[in-house]
């Protein structure tokens, strides 16, 4: 498939990003909260046709190896269910202790029904494929 210069439907650029330590702290003292058994999610509403997300994974979560892969795996959960997070909301997933073995498909089964039942939402409860970002 070859998609035109410009546009990458499963992209996450900067303009979707939390970008500022002062943005992340805002949204983590105003925003709701949402707690999974690895993840704590709090979300803000700004208004407006933007939406933003931050990740983070702190020491607690493990070594640098874990906690990359833990935020590889939230970039890619959120390219996908773009949907779950609407427009006008800055939304901050911090990771708590990264999930043994992680993969795609345990992280959507968990923050997926999470984020609907809490926030409601436009969600397909189906979490796609079983795609690992390591290939052994």
């Amino acid at each position: 498939m070859t998609v035109p210069p410009g546009e990458r439907p499963r992209s996450f650029p900067a303009s979707e990003r939390l970008r500022t330590d002062r943005e992340f702290r805002e949204v983590v003292r105003k925003g709701a909260r949402l707690h999974t058994t690895h993840y704590t999610v709090y979300r803000d509403t700004l208004g407006g046709e933007k939406r933003q997300v931050g990740i983070s994974a702190g020491k607690r979560a493990g070594d640098a190896v874990a906690r990359n892969r833990a935020k590889r795996l939230l970039r890619e959960f959120y390219r996908m269910h773009k949907n779950v997070f609407p427009m006008g909301t800055r939304t901050a997933i911090v990771v708590r202790k990264p999930p043994e073995g992680a993969v795609l498909a345990s992280v959507c089964a968990e923050l997926l029904p999470a984020l609907l039942r809490r926030w409601g939402g436009e969600g397909d409860p189906a979490c796609g494929p079983d795609i690992s970002s390591s290939t052994s």
